[in-house]
């Protein structure tokens, strides 16, 4: 499967998507390092902050509370808003366009 992802430069690739890894997982495979993930995915910084487009969100499961106060802290936060640690990928999530959020 393939993800649309914009880094924070601007630069536009399509990546290789491995349903069962995370988001966060998926990008770090695809040598983008652009996506810190200091805590390693457990959902304890965020560090892994990306857009996710509004079509995509009817598929992604719920924000937690832990993601929504995570998220809750950074300046560039918006209605598109994930920590790509929580965002597990599945067949359904063929195509969706990822931006990489401006760093806090």
């Amino acid at each position: 499967m393939k993800i649309n992802l914009t880094t924070r430069e601007g630069d536009q690739l399509i990546i290789d998507g491995t349903p069962g890894l995370s988001l966060m997982e998926n990008i770090r495979n695809a040598g983008i390092d652009e996506v810190l993930a200091l805590c390693g995915g457990c959902c304890s910084c965020a560090t892994c902050h990306v857009f996710v487009e509004v079509d995509a969100a009817a598929v992604l499961a719920p924000v937690s509370e832990d993601e929504f106060g995570l998220l809750d802290g950074s300046s560039h936060r918006n209605e598109r808003s994930r920590l790509s640690c929580q965002v597990v990928i599945t067949e359904a999530m063929d195509g969706m366009a990822v931006v990489i959020a401006p760093e806090d």
